[in-house]
């Protein structure tokens, strides 16, 4: 039996191999997943002049363990039917940080406590913020 999910708007225009050769394509469509999925502060962060190991970071905060949990399950569900799998995911056993690498994308996905302990976003804080408002919706 086929599981019928509902499309995202930006889905739209979405093929597999633009979220393979474009990285900013991708990191907007996790942006757009988490959203849809209620995580709280999203950034994306243009860190390819800062780091070697990514050209995006997507950052944001689940308010417990199990939505953290439930927000690194939702984006690989929604990028399978795209061929666009993780690397390689760390910390789902904590449920504190959820690190998944997609090669040209990284994804952080904190626990309150831990996003304000880590502070990514200050380490990081002169690399280029992408205007995301285009992707989510404003409670």
């Amino acid at each position: 039996m086929d599981i019928e999910t509902t499309k995202l708007p930006i889905e739209e225009n979405l093929t597999k191999e633009i979220l393979h050769d474009e990285p900013l394509k991708l990191a907007e469509f996790m942006v757009a997943i988490l959203d849809s999925k209620k995580a709280k502060d999203i950034k994306l962060l243009h860190v390819e002049n800062q780091t070697i190991i990514a050209d995006y970071f997507v950052i944001c905060t689940g308010t417990s363990r199990t939505q953290i949990r439930a927000l690194a399950g939702e984006v690989e569900f929604k990028l399978e039917p795209y061929g666009v799998e993780a690397l390689r995911t760390e910390g789902g056993e904590s449920g504190i940080w959820i690190l998944q690498d997609y090669g040209s994308v990284i994804l952080h996905i904190f626990s309150p406590d831990a996003r304000d302990f880590y502070k990514l976003d200050k380490l990081y804080m002169d690399t280029t913020e992408k205007d995301i408002s285009t992707l989510i919706t404003v409670d």
